[in-house]
């Protein structure tokens, strides 16, 4: 009754705070203040045992039923419905980009770029000498990385991007290229912040968050006027040409050496997807305000999905998903991020494990002490626990031992259960970014069938119906992909390919239809062919 109690006291404090009761609940349950250092129990709450065999078979079935052939259909199928939707109505995804033009790969020239991150910034001097120079078709000639410290995202304004002028001449200083006053250097930027673009080159800055203060006194004013003048006071005579996100970069630094490249995909901490779409597959609202003769030269855009914030209702969500997401400050804005991204496997191993322990005795019956707090369990840490494939899982005793001090010694069949509980996650978000690429790929297919008709019979431009008709006629789509999870999760790419062609099969298709492809430093290579793409179109 004490246990009881307490309980309801807790729950009443949270609903006074604003939580609904099931998280008010949820949220006192797994609080770490009642689990640290706390012995469990083996056994459920009925009275019965439960060994760690029966416990893994259900997450088994839980985590693992959802990525069965029919059901994955049945949720790809699902989860189409809503990329159209989001396409008609939702403000916060599937938003267009400025970016018309996928490269042609006879584009050529030295450009400056810049990738602008949470952690770090990147300036480098990119060449670019087309398709036709094999294995060599786009190199960094010269990059330097500057740490973005804390002491850095506490610059107020101007102050902040003075100090990123400072590190562009750092980096182009001796080039010959940024003394002459005619004649600009271009520069191509790959921005991971919010942003209110407005065109190609230009955007209203909008708050950093990530502990940035930059924007502080320049809300609302132009980036790329921002960069230009501070690149000016630092004697560099630069402008922003060229604005670019990730997945948007990724796609197009791709498509620059392999032509059927037409979406990409980011996995690492977050989860994105860039699409080519006919431009008619995006309402004329959502476009907003574009320069003159835009629609007259566009026939396919760059739309960036913002998938995470898709899946409600429709994802295979488990007991552990609902109190991750209740736990989460945003709870239900990113559904399908929190099934698949970096940020979050982790966690939801934490979760599992923590019912694994006071369920069936592992771990001694007893939680390590700083895993009681959230997002403790780090991907990186169960992405080594995977890869150690031998049978006394020394690497990964070590691994585990070394994050999270126990004071019971976790034994080699505790980290075997934890092992096997992180490779149903990691399966189970493969299957789901797998659903949503092949999603994408069917709604692309639909669209262009649906262009070509209506194109037909409207009197249109002649390069229209003939970019419509040769997106139907690409034999293979390529995807771009970057990011930790996928370049660096044991057994995770080849997991992901393995359920596209098993959906792409169902669907009629032949394995290899969509290919994942490696895009390295694409952040750097996609804004530099954003640049090279914009001076083709002004020649």
């Amino acid at each position: 009754m004490t246990r009881l109690r307490q309980l309801f006291a807790a729950a009443v404090k949270s609903l006074l705070r604003g939580k609904s009761l099931v998280q008010a609940f949820l949220a006192f349950w797994i609080s770490p203040t009642s689990l640290k250092g706390q012995r469990f129990k083996p056994g459920r709450e009925d009275g019965t045992t439960r060994t760690i065999e029966d416990f893994l078979k259900e997450v088994e079935e839980l985590m693992m039923g959802s990525t069965e052939s029919a059901k994955l259909e049945q949720f790809a199928l699902l989860l189409k419905a809503q990329f159209r939707e989001g396409l008609m109505l939702d403000p916060e995804c599937m938003l267009p980009s400025y970016n018309y033009q996928l490269p042609l790969g006879h584009e050529r020239g030295q450009y400056l770029a810049l990738d602008v991150g949470g952690s770090t910034l990147r300036v480098a001097l990119v060449e670019l000498q087309s398709r036709a120079a094999r294995g060599s078709e786009r190199n960094i000639i010269r990059m330097q990385s500057f740490k973005i410290s804390p002491t850095v995202k506490a610059l107020v304004g101007n102050d902040f991007f003075d100090w990123m002028a400072a590190r562009v001449l750092e980096t182009v200083d001796g080039e010959g290229q940024n003394r002459n006053p005619g004649s600009p250097l271009l520069m191509g930027l790959a921005w991971s912040f919010p942003l209110e673009q407005t065109s190609l080159r230009g955007g209203r800055l909008r708050n950093m968050g990530k502990g940035f203060l930059a924007a502080e006194g320049l809300l609302g004013q132009d980036l790329g006027d921002i960069i230009k003048s501070a690149c000016k006071r630092k004697g560099l005579h630069i402008e922003l040409a060229a604005i670019v996100n990730d997945s948007t970069a990724a796609l197009l630094s791709e498509a620059y050496i392999n032509e059927a490249t037409r979406f990409s995909l980011i996995l690492g901490t977050g989860v994105n997807i860039a699409a080519h779409l006919p431009i008619p597959t995006i309402t004329r609202e959502k476009y907003g305000i574009r320069p003159d003769g835009w629609f007259e030269q566009a026939s396919h855009v760059v739309v960036n999905t913002e998938l995470g914030m898709f899946g409600k209702g429709i994802l295979p969500i488990t007991r552990w998903d609902r109190l991750l997401n209740a736990q989460h400050p945003r709870p239900d804005f990113q559904p399908l991020e929190h099934l698949v991204s970096g940020y979050y496997l982790g966690e939801m191993c934490r979760y599992v494990l923590i019912e694994a322990i006071s369920t069936t005795g592992i771990f001694g019956g007893v939680l390590p002490p700083s895993l009681a707090k959230p997002y403790t369990l780090e991907t990186h840490i169960i992405s080594m626990i995977e890869c150690d494939t031998s049978p006394s899982l020394s690497t990964a005793l070590r691994v585990f031992t070394a994050a999270h001090p126990c004071t019971v010694p976790p034994t080699t069949s505790d980290i075997a259960a934890l092992r096997t509980i992180a490779s149903f996650v990691s399966r189970r978000s493969a299957a789901i970014v797998a659903s949503s690429v092949f999603s994408l790929w069917q709604l692309k297919s639909e669209t262009e069938q649906e262009y070509v008709h209506a194109l037909s019979g409207a009197g249109s431009p002649t390069s229209f119906i003939t970019a419509a008709e040769n997106e139907l006629k690409l034999p293979t789509t390529v995807v771009a992909y970057t990011g930790s999870v996928i370049e660096n999760y044991p057994a995770y790419l080849t997991n992901c390919q393995q359920y596209i062609d098993q959906l792409v099969t169902a669907a009629g298709g032949v394995p290899g239809q969509i290919d994942l492809v490696p895009a390295k430093e694409s952040s750097l290579i996609g804004a530099a062919v954003a640049l090279a793409c914009m001076e083709g179109e002004n020649k």
